[in-house]
């Protein structure tokens, strides 16, 4: 069970292993792109050119969509970023339950966006765990987990790359360890459980009266989506890349600090922050300094 790129990555790995997938479920084929053309998952895409059996179904609480589930008769349910909250009918159907791979370090992070919020609040590592999924959300038991270290300038684009790989290649050992009878799952603990939650559109707003360390992780943990943007002269302007600059410049948050060849830079809370590589609405990306040359901008103006 599952639906975007990440979950067809690891469905390509269990087609490739030892055990046969006797089915495939997804979310419905939706809207997507500029055009909104009609588009199915890439979970339905590589699943139907496997020529397994796939069920893309709108509602999964219906006896017709369990009754197809019961005669796969699977042993075991794999769930990788499928997108909906499963019932007890379905966590109980097969013998050895659901499990699920989820791309932080259990307890830490639990929820939609575990990868981003990794970033946002400075984590110097991140991981992958394989558990056992129950009723409460991503609370399940540990079966396997895997750290990796975060680079400086990670992104949750770069993050989630590397966590794909090693979350199949877990998966595979988790599901080897089962058939076997020698894995041992571990209760997390809920004293260290903290949350990622589904991030919406409006959280790539910049406030700038957060510190410049703050705005630097969110630029790097927002992208590629939701991504950072703000607003100059009622214009949209998008923050793809920024770093902390060491200066004694300041201002008050959003005071455009510096604006020439050699940098466009903003005050925040604490600290001065440099744009990187910045894009108005509907034109082209451009570095920091590039883009000052074309845009009526100057020291003193304000990141609203």
């Amino acid at each position: 069970m599952g639906t975007p790129e990440i979950a067809a990555v690891t469905l390509e790995q269990l087609v490739q292993g030892p055990d046969p997938v006797v089915g495939v479920v997804t979310q419905p084929d939706r809207p997507s792109g500029r055009g909104q053309q009609t588009s199915s998952s890439p979970v339905r895409k590589f699943a139907e050119g496997c020529g397994l059996p796939v069920v893309a179904a709108d509602k999964i609480r219906t006896p017709e969509f369990f009754a197809t589930l019961k005669k796969w008769q699977p042993e075991i349910i794999v769930v990788v970023a499928y997108g909906r909250i499963l019932p007890k009918t379905i966590l109980e159907l097969a013998p050895q339950g659901c499990v699920n791979v989820h791309y932080s370090l259990l307890p830490k992070y639990r929820g939609a966006a575990p990868a981003a919020w990794t970033i946002i609040n400075g984590e110097t590592e991140g991981g992958v765990t394989t558990m056992k999924l129950v009723e409460r959300m991503d609370a399940g038991a540990i079966y396997l987990q895997e750290t990796l270290a975060l680079a400086a300038d990670e992104t949750t684009g770069s993050l989630q790359a590397k966590l794909t790989p090693i979350g199949a290649r877990l998966l595979l050992a988790t599901l080897r360890g089962l058939k076997e009878g020698s894995l041992a799952p571990t209760e997390q603990d809920e004293s260290k459980a903290s949350l990622a939650p589904m991030l919406k559109k409006e959280d790539g707003l910049i406030t700038w009266s957060r510190s410049a360390i703050e705005i630097e992780r969110r630029v790097r943990g927002l992208d590629p989506w939701p991504g950072s943007f703000s607003h100059v002269g009622g214009k949209l302007l998008k923050v793809h890349r920024a770093k902390i600059i060491p200066t004694a410049l300041h201002g008050s948050p959003g005071e455009i600090v510096r604006a020439d060849a050699g940098g466009f830079w903003v005050a925040t809370a604490s600290g001065v922050i440099g744009l990187e590589e910045v894009q108005f609405e509907n034109k082209k990306r451009l570095s920091g300094s590039e883009f000052i040359k074309g845009a009526r901008i100057k020291t003193g103006d304000r990141l609203e």
